[in-house]
C-alpha cells in the first residue's frame, strides 16, 4: 500500500476537471492551512481545471464558509461551496414540494430554506428535517421526537456523529438523530449528505458535468472517500486529517488514489 501513496500511474489526474473538496483535515485545520494547500487551490485554476468545498456541515451557510477563507487569505465565490444544507432543500425542492417542514437547525440554515421559497412550520408540519442544531435545547427536541414518533416523514442533511474542533468534537448531526431513535424508536428516512447519493446528485447538478470528470478529496474513509467510490467519481484519500495509511488496509473502502496532502497533488496537475 505503502508504495501506492502520492501516484497516480493510470494519469487519473489528467483526465479530471473538477476537484471537490472536503474541507477540515483536507485544506486547512481549524483555521491553519495544511502546508502547500493554498498553492494546490491556485494550480488547480491555473492548469484550467475548477474546484468546489463539498461539506456535510448544515449548521453553517456558503457564506460562512467564504467569510472564513477570506480570512485565511483567499477569495473564493459562494458558488464554489456546496453544504448538506442546500444539498437538502435541493431534495426537499424535487420530491416534497409546497410541503411544511419543521426543521431542527440553527439560524443561519433556517434562513437558507426561507430564501429558496421553503415553508417551516412548527406546529402542524407535513415533514420533519433535522441538521447540526447548534442551538439545540430540549424543547426542541421533545417537539422533534413527537413529531418523529407520528409517523412524519423524517429527513436529515448528514450523517456525522461528531464534529471536530479546537478541543476535541462535539454530537454533530448523527448524536442527534441518535437521540431522536432512543425516544421515538426511528433512523431517519433519508439521509443527504456524504456519502449519500442525494448530496452527489446535487453537486453534479450545479457543476453541470459527470462523475467520471470529478475527483472526490476528503481524509475520510467512510464519508469523503465512499462519497466518491459508491456514486461514480474518482476518490482521493489524503492523510492530512482523521485517516492513516494503515486504516485503508482494514477498510473494504478503498480510495483510486493516496497522496499523503493536497501539496503532493501539485507535479500531476
Amino acid at each position: 500500500m505503502i508504495s501506492k501513496v502520492n501516484k497516480d500511474k493510470s494519469n487519473i489526474i489528467k483526465t479530471i476537471d473538477f476537484f471537490s473538496l472536503d474541507m477540515d483535515g483536507t485544506i486547512y485545520l481549524d483555521e491553519t492551512w495544511i502546508n502547500g494547500a493554498k498553492e494546490f487551490l491556485h494550480k488547480v485554476e491555473s492548469s484550467g481545471r475548477k474546484f468546489i468545498f463539498l461539506t456535510n456541515n448544515s449548521s453553517k451557510s456558503s457564506q460562512n464558509y467564504v467569510d472564513k477563507l477570506h480570512k485565511m487569505g483567499l477569495d473564493i465565490d459562494v458558488n464554489q461551496i456546496i453544504t448538506s444544507g442546500q444539498a437538502t432543500i435541493y431534495y426537499l425542492k424535487q420530491t416534497y414540494p409546497n410541503k411544511k417542514i419543521f426543521l431542527l437547525g440553527n439560524a443561519l440554515l433556517k434562513k437558507e430554506f426561507l430564501e429558496e421559497g421553503l415553508i417551516l412550520d412548527e406546529e402542524k408540519p407535513d415533514i420533519v428535517v433535522t441538521a447540526f442544531d447548534t442551538s439545540l435545547d430540549y424543547n426542541k427536541m421533545c417537539k422533534v421526537c413527537d413529531f418523529v414518533r407520528a409517523g412524519l416523514p423524517y429527513i436529515s442533511t448528514h450523517p456525522d456523529y461528531n464534529c471536530p474542533t479546537k478541543t476535541g468534537f462535539i454530537p454533530d448531526s448523527g448524536a442527534i438523530a441518535a437521540f431522536i431513535k432512543a425516544s421515538a424508536f426511528r433512523y431517519p428516512d433519508r439521509i443527504i449528505g456524504k456519502p449519500n447519493p442525494d448530496i452527489i446528485k446535487y453537486m453534479l447538478a450545479r457543476l453541470n458535468t459527470t462523475g467520471d470528470k470529478v475527483m472526490m478529496v476528503g481524509d475520510r474513509l467512510y464519508t469523503d472517500v465512499a462519497a466518491g467510490v459508491n456514486n461514480g467519481l474518482y476518490s482521493m484519500l489524503v492523510l492530512s486529517g482523521e485517516t492513516k495509511l494503515e486504516d485503508v488496509e482494514t477498510s473494504s473502502i478503498k480510495p483510486h488514489l493516496i497522496f499523503d496532502s493536497v501539496k503532493e497533488i501539485i507535479p500531476f496537475l
